[in-house]
């Protein structure tokens, strides 16, 4: 009985190192990501769907990894500001305006980060001074 309380403690202290090993990047992703979630969730999926496929001709999709990665110090004026004009994803062009998005600096980064690396996205972390660095050249 012994050897098995001391083989279930020495397992949970190796779960336990092994579960505090994460380091501060991974968990700063998790952190973003996951909030990140409920900011589009609330402010951004009504229009770019859950799968973030957009809605036919009208709202392009956020599923073009090569869009967001070239325009990667735009996208926080985009939300800040919305985006006329017209755009090319995955070969279809949109022309419809994208509304401002009523977010505090914090927000953008959270939703970016989700955004980046969600519907086959993997373009990693936008952090708040980030955003806050795209959003004094915003045009």
């Amino acid at each position: 009985m012994k050897y098995k309380v001391a083989g279930l403690i020495s397992l949970l202290a190796v779960l336990i190192s092994i579960v505090s090993c994460e380091s501060e990047a991974d968990l700063d992703f998790k952190r973003y990501y996951s909030a990140g979630s409920e900011v589009y969730q609330t402010h951004c999926q009504n229009c770019h769907g859950a799968k973030g496929d957009g809605l036919s001709a009208l709202i392009p999709p956020l599923t073009d990894s090569l869009y967001l990665k070239n325009n990667q110090s735009n996208l926080a004026c985009y939300l800040r500001s919305g985006l006329t004009g017209t755009i090319t994803i995955h070969g279809k062009t949109f022309d419809d305006k994208m509304p401002a998005a009523d977010l505090a600096p914090m927000e953008m980064a959270q939703v970016l980060t989700y955004i980046n690396n969600s519907f086959g996205n993997k373009l990693g972390v936008i952090t708040i001074d980030r955003v806050n660095a795209d959003l004094k050249s915003c045009k």
